[in-house]
């Protein structure tokens, strides 16, 4: 298995029950952010998780993000919307124009987590037709009530093999190519 390091961003626990269970499914170093290593080249994987906040991950994940260079990288985030949500769709794409230079984005994993109980003021307050108040409001805090669960638990230890899986076939596949060039190369230089 390829050496992992996971470095995380939580505040209300989320996040880290998350990097948590992928940490201990992959055998890899957890770093909250703030204790992160500058330097990750030590590591085949980095494994990045946040909460997001304002459609992209938060300040302190963002400030660390353009440290990353020249590794594989795996995201994953935890939020009060859907994973499928264009919230949390464009939380990743945003976190992968903040990376440093070099990388190569192995995958993505989000789901769902309690909403951090000092936003409650702030729902309050809101306009009813803003997505983050009235009956559509209610409805999200709802459902992001009981997450993490133990099925997104059990989704992100699945994602450290699905990624060691997709390493693997690109492995071989690089092999099979090089190897065929090397063929053609030799026959080339036999002709």
């Amino acid at each position: 298995m390829a050496k992992w390091a996971v470095i995380y961003s939580s505040v209300t626990g989320n996040t880290k029950k998350i990097a948590e269970a992928i940490a201990e499914e992959a055998g890899a170093d957890l770093f909250r952010v703030q204790d992160a290593p500058e330097d990750v080249s030590g590591y085949d994987v980095v494994a990045t998780g946040w909460w997001i906040r304002r459609g992209q991950p938060d300040p302190l994940m963002a400030e660390y993000l353009p440290k990353i260079h020249g590794t594989k990288v795996v995201f994953f985030q935890t939020h009060g919307t859907g994973p499928e949500s264009e919230h949390a769709v464009t939380s990743f794409a945003r976190a992968g124009y903040m990376l440093g230079d070099g990388n190569e984005v192995l995958g993505t994993f989000g789901c769902r987590g309690k909403i951090n109980p000092a936003m409650k003021k702030r729902r309050e307050l809101q306009d009813p037709n803003d997505p983050h108040g009235g009956a559509k409001g209610e409805e999200r805090w709802r459902l992001a009530s009981t997450h993490p669960d133990e099925a997104d638990v059990a989704a992100a230890k699945k994602l450290v093999h699905d990624m060691e899986h997709k390493m693997e076939l690109k492995a071989r596949f690089l092999a099979r190519m090089a190897a065929k060039k090397a063929e053609a190369e030799k026959t080339k230089a036999e002709a």
